[in-house]
């Protein structure tokens, strides 16, 4: 029973590398399809790398924003710490 059983796998997995085989024989792919492929291949690399060029500008310009947020904090800080300066300064 087990051998049978073994054959008739082996046989249905026969059949279907064959069948796979002449499909895609059958089926070919055109010289156009080929040269579409390339193009859509081509063009896929040329906006992946848009992609990374664009993160990495993001990441610049984050970057940037960060420092100025920094600078302006600061500046208010400067500010406030001026601001109560003259305040003790006019209460004396």
């Amino acid at each position: 029973m087990t051998k049978i059983k073994s054959l008739l796998s082996t046989s249905v997995a026969v059949l279907l590398v064959a069948g796979t085989i002449g499909l895609t024989g059958c089926g070919g792919v055109s010289e156009e399809q080929l040269a579409q492929l390339d193009a859509l291949r081509s063009e896929v690399s040329s906006l992946e790398k848009e992609v990374n060029s664009l993160k990495s500008e993001k990441t610049k310009l984050e970057r940037e924003l960060a420092e100025k947020q920094s600078k302006l904090e600061q500046c208010a800080n400067d500010k406030a710490a001026t601001k109560k300066n003259l305040e003790k300064i006019g209460s004396n």
